[in-house]
């Protein structure tokens, strides 16, 4: 692994990564990741859609001698505006296909598809269900009111990818064995894509993953609910991401080359450890479920980076919904229970 700029990597083999800044998020930048195939590079993941970070996109690639003009093929590890934000601008400038799982490419199309009002109001719903204050749901009614959007809410101008990842199959790249590895649980349709190649450094393992945010080498990707306004379907996301980590760990992979942060060997120690945190955190959640909470009120009771209180709005809605992803892994594991009669609904230990 050499450093081609201060923003370009060169991780050998004809992988390299470019740091894309993502505008007001303290993760700093998307690692978006260039893979030379017989006809013309591929990218991993694209970087969110600000002029900024299209124009770190376009420095680094020039790095290497090329353009977004040049680019054959975007592969999108999840729907996220952090990874998919750009890829509409990259196909418009060098006709590249966009591929992504079906599930996420669902989102993309349900939200591209839906009035703004739609997902304030859906928004809205599942917070007051959650126990959220009047004073922290006053906002997106009054956004709603006057037509407004949230810039936050993932796919609203997102592209419409036009290939499907299928799981387990190789992706179509002339001259690389790259396999679709469905991993749900940060979203419905994530996906880690498994380079079967011999590590260029000789690394003892199974090739290279590009694990996108479900593996990173000291952040444990945020695991919260799935977006679909219509489905009221009881999902288990943390469940999915523990069983998909599982199976990533048993690839037995040389080298990661994650989304965010840096490349990293031991994926299957990294894998233990998140595995042991989540086992952590539901334990903890349990001792603080001796008396009926709803989930707002558990979020506000949990270990979080900084305080409550200093917690920013649209942090304070991904932190609930954590909180009730973790509740329904305990709902479903037997070891919580809704408390009959309650509105908001409270959950308590069993």
């Amino acid at each position: 692994m050499t450093e081609v700029t201060e923003a370009v990597t060169r991780h050998g083999g004809g992988v390299w990564s470019l740091r894309v800044p993502i505008p007001d998020n303290p993760l700093g930048h998307t690692l978006v990741h260039v893979l030379d195939t017989d006809r013309g590079p591929v990218l991993v993941d694209t970087g969110w859609d600000d002029p900024e970070s299209w124009g770190e996109l376009s420095a680094g690639l020039g790095a290497l001698g090329l353009s977004p003009a040049d680019v054959h093929g975007v592969v999108v590890t999840h729907h996220h505006p952090d990874h998919h934000g750009l890829s509409g601008r990259v196909r418009e400038e060098s006709g590249a296909w966009i591929a992504m799982h079906a599930a996420d490419i669902a989102v993309v199309r349900r939200t591209r598809d839906a009035e703004p009002g739609t997902w304030l109001d859906y928004l809205a719903r599942k917070l007051a269900a959650v126990g959220a204050p009047d004073e922290h749901t006053a906002p997106l009614r009054a956004a709603r009111a006057a037509g407004g959007r949230m810039r936050t809410l993932p796919g609203l101008r997102s592209a419409l990818p036009d290939r499907e990842i299928v799981p387990g199959e190789l992706l179509d790249l002339a001259g690389r064995r790259l396999r679709a590895v469905w991993t749900p649980g940060h979203t419905p349709g994530h996906v880690c894509l498994h380079l079967e190649e011999a590590h260029p450094a000789g690394l003892p393992g199974h090739g290279r993953l590009f694990s996108g945010d479900h593996l990173l080498p000291g952040i444990s990707p945020h695991i919260g609910l799935y977006e679909d306004p219509d489905d009221v379907t009881g999902t288990d996301p943390l469940g999915d991401y523990l069983d998909s980590l599982e199976r990533i760990g048993r690839l037995g992979v040389a080298e990661v080359l994650p989304a965010h942060q840096h490349a990293f060997t031991d994926a299957a120690g990294r894998v233990r450890e998140l595995l042991a945190h989540h086992e952590e955190r539901l334990t903890g959640l349990l001792a603080l479920l001796v008396v009926p909470l709803t989930p707002w009120q558990l979020a506000e009771r949990m270990e979080w980076n900084r305080p409550w209180d200093r917690i920013p709005y649209g942090s304070r809605n991904i932190a609930v919904s954590e909180a009730e992803a973790h509740v329904r892994r305990l709902v479903k594991l037997g070891r919580a229970e809704p408390v009959a009669g309650t509105d908001p609904v409270a959950y308590v230990a069993v």
